[in-house]
């Protein structure tokens, strides 16, 4: 006569045995046609949130936002993981053991294969707060951002070394110090090609430089995000502004149309409104079509954009009346194109006020005449740095008035 314990242990024997049989042929088991994979597996740290990408050779369709899985044993109130179901992407084994973290928030990121025709993403996690999730085109990918108060880990080196990171202050009282300038393009992708040649990419980058010459001489500490023709893709970019504590972001593009009479300077900034034209130059910038940049308008209400894009307007205007104003004096037959609101990705992926600035039409035989004239993309530069400047003083202003009202001592005082 058995007792139940000898039928539990014979029970676990047979289980046993079957998943023996089995594992061989699982192993072994052809892939499905028609999935996309997983190409790669990128993680940045912030100085609050670490970023989670990993880009597919086609669209996902997420089927739930990431879940999280709270650990029991430590009080059900802690998670242990987030995790969300690929369908249609095949991982296989490359991934299957793991990519480690150690940034005090994520232990790290696991991929592996949950359904013959499904994978899932695990993030394993030291620390939580919150997270959001959303996918990009142009590469395909998913982007995951976690929150929380980081851990007694070591520090990734993208959040400055071993060195801890100071709260940040709210954008009304920050100090304005450091400028990350973005020459759009770059390397592989040269941006537009206008009259004669002339190559998007290779404009950013000059007047990027003029810039940061300028910026420098206003004792503006300035980070690049690309100083030489290179190619740096979007999560790059935004990488090296937040890890270099940026305050202000400008992102340095030149234009192009179908029509070659259109001509002129127009400045962007995040914003969940636009006209038609504004979502042309933010797909040909994003990589995509314009039909894509819908699906945009519905994450950016689950993005925190809402504090940065009113001060991103401020930005925008400031830098607007001053390069307007300047080239007035010496350049009046450049149109004026406005300030306007555009949904570039390159804008809401940072946290700071950011701006995207069209300095004129390649496609323009005038516009590339001026835009090829180092002259000329000096005077923009230290236009543009005037309205940084400006903008500066008067968040001094504003500083010292919302230091007052709260209570915070005042800079200098003793």
């Amino acid at each position: 006569m058995s007792t139940p314990g000898t039928r539990q242990r014979r029970s676990r024997r047979l289980l046993l045995g079957i998943v023996c049989l089995l594992v061989p042929s699982l192993m072994g088991v052809e892939r499905p046609s028609g999935l996309g994979d997983v190409k790669a597996v990128r993680t940045w740290s912030y100085p609050d949130y670490t970023r989670v990408v990993i880009e597919l050779t086609r669209p996902v369709q997420i089927e739930e936002e990431a879940l999280v899985r709270l650990a029991a044993d430590r009080g059900a109130k802690r998670p242990e993981r987030l995790y969300v179901d690929l369908p249609e992407i095949w991982v296989g084994r490359e991934y299957k053991d793991g990519v480690p973290v150690g940034d005090g928030l994520l232990q790290a990121v696991r991929l592996g294969q949950n359904t013959l025709r499904k994978s899932r993403l695990v993030i394993d996690l030291q620390r939580y707060g919150s997270h959001r999730m959303f996918t990009l085109p142009s590469p395909d990918r998913l982007v995951v951002d976690v929150y929380g108060a980081r851990g007694g880990a070591r520090t990734s080196p993208a959040t400055g070394g071993g060195q801890k990171k100071a709260v940040r202050l709210p954008m009304a009282i920050r100090p304005l110090r450091t400028v990350v300038i973005d020459p759009g393009h770059g390397g592989k992708d040269p941006g537009a090609i206008g009259i004669g040649g002339i190559r998007e990419k290779d404009v950013n980058l000059r007047l990027a430089k003029l810039l940061a010459r300028r910026l420098r001489a206003r004792s503006f500490k300035v980070v690049m995000t690309r100083s030489r023709d290179r190619y740096v893709d979007l999560e790059e970019r935004t990488a090296i502004a937040e890890s270099s504590d940026g305050d202000i972001f400008v992102s340095i593009h030149s234009n192009a149309a179908r029509s070659r009479a259109l001509r002129g300077i127009e400045i962007y900034y995040l914003d969940e409104g636009h006209k038609r034209h504004n979502l042309e130059v933010a797909a040909r910038e994003n990589g995509v079509q314009p039909g894509q940049l819908d699906s945009l308008q519905r994450t950016l209400s689950r993005l925190r954009v809402s504090e940065a894009s009113h001060h991103s307007r401020t930005l925008a205007t400031f830098v607007h009346d001053d390069l307007v104003a300047g080239l007035a004096q010496t350049h009046r037959s450049v149109p004026d194109l406005g300030v306007k609101r555009g949904p570039f990705y390159v804008l809401f992926m940072s946290s700071m006020p950011a701006i995207l600035i069209e300095t004129g039409f390649l496609t323009n035989r005038q516009d590339a005449k001026l835009l090829r004239s180092e002259d000329y993309l000096d005077t923009l530069a230290a236009q543009i740095a005037s309205g940084l400047g400006h903008y500066r003083n008067r968040g001094r202003q504003r500083t010292a008035e919302a230091r007052s009202d709260s209570g915070l001592p005042q800079v200098g005082a003793r």
